[in-house]
């Protein structure tokens, strides 16, 4: 169900994505793109903006950002050019931003994001290539800037590529936000141009929100920080939706700011006022040359282009796979995982089935990711084919599964069943044997059964697992159970 704003009233938002490239190097220098390294190791005299340290453009990063606005339907402009936008802040060495200003390198795109069942389009207003800042650590109570004690800077993250997509306020409800967050996620990861993972802040998104009586012109804007989840963007716009509403029906103005979401109250507070585009003093860098982005080359990169995910998720859902679970499958980074299941001949279906259920279940549970797993599409493939043959049975098989999640891969299902003896028992006359002495074991049972309750035949059918180890075919087992009982 599609979130409602009050009646008489419109919600208009616009995105701004931040995308860490996974360049070997920064965007201006020679320094390692690492995550995770300590503090201030990854930093030279370029990135830390020392005197008379000139930058030069990382190439791999304007590759990166040209496929990803072709992937996003832009225009990639011809000659482009670098601007520095001046502000002043510790986690900003240089104290202003190399960024791109009135030329961008792309501009004018958009993605489709399905929304139930709908298809709605958010257009892109433009794709620039800037550098990213320091991390800034706050300590005292509430790790935040108000009431620190001490705050502290971590500058390897300076100059890191980064990437910016500014979307048109094409969006009117906090789900199209997070479908469209979705789905530029899964872009940037099909194109290997960044892992976009949230909760290491590689790709960042910031909400800019308004509100508006219908037919009026629009509102005062407020943008919204530190949304580090799908989840946090929804829930951070449906509540300056209602905050913005309530305050201006009160007789009050919307002031021109930037606000803090609180995940754990779930609120917004203000951060700073926000500032204009003048505030920003934008000039051309001096020290950088323009980019050049031919046709003939442009068009080279858009030949190196993978499939983007709305293809792959309507191939999948021709192939018989449920919408939702292509969705899941697309989403999660499994893809290749399937296609090299179902290339070994498993079916479409039943490997979806897998991945987006007992698979992915099993590694959340265990806090192992899909990466450290060692799981591959002919692990899988193995494991569903065991099962279609009648070799384990769903319980057993899932305890293989965990077997081979525990080996990280480098057991196949067919050796668990092996060196485990996990294998189904359906060989009919060793299960009859088994069936006939359950039955001579259970008269009252049996009689029951004979008298019209035939749900009794369950506890049957778990005394047989359990004198097999639970390795009996429970349709085997099932059916004999009801002939040995109507011959008896």
């Amino acid at each position: 169900m599609v979130t409602t704003v009050k009646d008489g009233w419109e919600l208009v938002v616009g995105l701004e994505v931040h995308v860490e490239l996974n360049t070997v190097t920064k965007m201006w220098c020679g320094c390692s793109t690492d995550f995770g390294a300590p503090p201030n190791t990854n930093v030279c005299p370029v990135c830390t903006g020392q005197p008379g340290a000139l930058p030069v453009v990382n190439r791999e990063a304007v590759t990166s950002a040209v496929r990803l606005g072709l992937a996003l339907n832009c225009d990639i402009v011809e000659v482009c050019r670098f601007h520095r936008k001046n502000y002043f802040y510790p986690d900003l060495a240089k104290n202003y931003q190399i960024s791109q200003y009135d030329i961008p390198l792309c501009q004018d795109g958009w993605i489709d994001v399905d929304v139930e069942g709908e298809t709605r389009r958010v257009r892109l207003e433009r794709l620039h290539m800037e550098e990213d800042t320091g991390k800034s650590t706050h300590l005292g109570l509430t790790g935040r800037l108000h009431g620190a004690d001490k705050s502290l800077i971590d500058y390897n993250r300076c100059g890191v590529p980064l990437l910016e997509i500014v979307s048109r306020p094409d969006i009117h409800d906090p789900e199209t936000a997070q479908a469209y967050l979705r789905e530029l996620q899964a872009i940037v990861q099909a194109l290997g141009v960044s892992d976009a993972r949230m909760e290491e802040g590689s790709i960042r998104c910031d909400a800019n929100v308004s509100v508006r009586r219908i037919g009026e012109s629009l509102g005062t804007r407020t943008e919204t920080k530190n949304l580090n989840s799908v989840r946090s963007l929804g829930r951070a716009i449906a509540f300056e939706a209602e905050r913005q509403i309530a305050t201006i029906e009160d007789g009050e103005t919307i002031v021109m700011e930037t606000r803090h979401w609180d995940e754990g109250r779930g609120v917004t507070e203000t951060l700073r006022r926000k500032e204009t585009v003048t505030d920003y003093r934008y000039f051309p860098d001096p020290d950088l040359v323009e980019i050049h982005s031919p046709a003939d080359w442009v068009e080279e990169q858009r030949g190196t282009l993978p499939e983007l995910p709305a293809v792959s998720r309507h191939r999948l859902i021709e192939a018989g796979v449920d919408p939702a679970q292509a969705l899941t499958v697309v989403g999660t980074g499994v893809l290749a995982i399937y296609d090299d299941a179902t290339t070994g001949g498993a079916d479409a279906q039943t490997v979806a089935n897998w991945l987006t259920g007992d698979v992915s279940g099993q590694l959340s549970t265990a806090g192992v990711t899909w990466e450290e797993s060692g799981l591959t599409g002919a692990h899988v493939a193995e494991l569903v084919s065991l099962v279609a043959e009648g070799t384990l049975s769903n319980k057993l098989a899932k305890q293989v599964l965990e077997a081979m999640i525990d080996a990280r891969g480098t057991a196949t299902p067919a050796q668990i069943v092996e060196e485990r003896g996990l294998k189904q028992v359906s060989d009919e006359g060793e299960l009859r044997g088994i069936v006939e002495r359950v039955v001579a074991d259970n008269a009252a049972t049996v009689d029951a059964i004979r008298g019209g309750n035939d749900k009794a035949i369950g506890a049957l059918v778990g005394q047989v697992m359990q004198a097999t180890r639970g390795q009996a075919d429970p349709r085997k087992t099932n059916e004999l159970l009801r002939e040995v009982i109507a011959a008896g």
